[in-house]
C-alpha cells in the first residue's frame, strides 16, 4: 500500500488520476468493511479516492479477478494497461521495476500502454454469495 500511495502521488504530478476500489464483500469479511478502509486510507496516507464497490457491479464489469487488480486508460478511456504494481507480492522486491508507474508515465507520454505486461497477482475477490 505505501508503494501504490507513492506511485500515485508521482503520476499525479503527471497528470495521471489514480482512483482505488474495494468490491470485497464486508459482511463474509469484516476487514474489508468500509470503516477499515477509511482507517486504511488515511493511515497510508491514500493521495486518491478509495471508493466502495457495494453491489459488486464495477468489479463484475471490468472482469476485475484478484485484489490488487489495475486498469490503466488513456484519456479517452482506452485500456493501456492491465497488470501489477511491481513484481513484489507482500513483502517488497529490492530493485523491482515500478511497472504500473513507467506503463502509467507511457501512457501519459503517447497515449499507449506498454506491449508486454504482467498480469497482477493477489487474494481472490470476496464475492458476495449469490442466494
Amino acid at each position: 500500500l505505501d508503494r501504490l500511495a507513492r506511485d500515485a502521488r508521482e503520476l499525479a504530478d503527471l497528470g495521471v488520476v489514480t482512483i482505488g476500489i474495494s468490491a470485497n464483500d464486508p459482511i463474509s469479511y469484516p476487514d474489508d468493511s468500509f470503516d477499515n478502509m477509511v482507517r486504511v486510507a488515511a493511515d497510508k496516507h491514500f493521495p486518491f479516492p478509495y471508493l466502495f464497490d457495494e453491489t459488486q457491479d464495477v468489479a463484475r464489469a471490468y472482469d476485475a479477478v484478484c485484489t490488487p487488480d489495475f486498469f490503466g486508460f488513456d484519456a479517452d478511456l482506452g485500456l493501456q494497461y492491465r497488470g501489477r504494481l511491481d513484481e513484489s507480492r507482500v513483502t517488497e522486491v529490492p530493485g523491482a521495476r515500478r511497472e504500473l508507474f513507467e506503463a502509467m508515465r507511457r501512457v501519459a507520454e503517447t497515449g499507449a500502454g506498454p506491449e508486454t505486461q504482467v498480469p497482477s497477482m493477489g487474494c481472490s475477490i470476496k464475492w458476495r454469495a449469490v442466494a
